[in-house]
């Protein structure tokens, strides 16, 4: 299955007429075109559970909460949906958007609780060799670059070391891989393939999160 040029087509014509009088009279159309992208998710899981345990799928809906927003626009311009890896002994998740000019797909831990986040932080405070090995390795590299992206801090975390040599690591407020596609990209035959290679280049990344955040600093099971 393919995302077809009709998804693209809807979503540009909503970003120019993005009130609630055109939606509904255009409502045909999105039932359609989100059908379509609906079953585009559903094999995405399908790929996942392959080779992964995926617990959840969420594909978010296209009305926006203005409520405390400066932007009032009723609708998103883009589809969207996750997937979340089974319960405690995993962790971490899948992303992806779809959006003209700016579509793209994401996995690992975005806004982690403060106890993951501490016990993720301590783990590279002692030894971030594991986390660099994943950010040297040439198929991660492939697909998302020798970073992890998303808000950090200006400075380092209460209690850690400013000086640290892994202080870019541990100033992360989350630790995410990113991948952009082109539209061209997006509506090719491919494009399900490229989504499922760029899945499981992450797992070296999940394993080791895995590992981290079901144990002690000891090494030591917490489940």
């Amino acid at each position: 299955m393919q995302i077809e040029k009709s998804t693209f087509q809807f979503l540009k014509k909503l970003a120019k007429n993005n009130n609630r009088d055109w939606f509904a009279e255009h409502k045909p159309e999105f039932d359609s075109v989100q059908k379509d992208v609906k079953q585009f998710y559903k094999e995405i899981q399908e790929n996942l559970e392959s080779h992964d345990e995926i617990e959840k799928h969420k594909f978010f809906r296209i009305y926006r909460d203005v409520r405390f927003s400066k932007d009032k626009t009723p609708y998103k311009t883009h589809f969207a949906g996750s997937f979340s890896r089974s319960g405690a002994h995993l962790r971490g998740g899948y992303y992806l958007r779809l959006k003209p000019g700016e579509s793209f797909l994401a996995g690992g831990f975005w806004e982690p609780n403060k106890e993951d986040l501490y016990r993720i932080r301590k783990e590279i405070e002692i030894d971030a060799s594991e986390f660099r090995d994943i950010l040297a390795d040439k198929n991660f590299q492939k697909y998302f670059g020798d970073k992890f992206e998303g808000d950090e801090l200006k400075t380092a975390p209460k209690g850690f070391d400013k000086t640290h040599p892994d202080i870019d690591l541990l100033r992360k407020k989350g630790y995410i891989a990113v991948r952009n596609f082109t539209d061209e990209e997006v509506l090719s035959k491919d494009f399900i393939t490229e989504i499922n290679s760029s899945y499981l280049a992450l797992r070296p990344f999940f394993d080791l999160m895995s590992s981290v955040l079901t144990t002690n600093l000891n090494g030591e099971s917490i489940l």
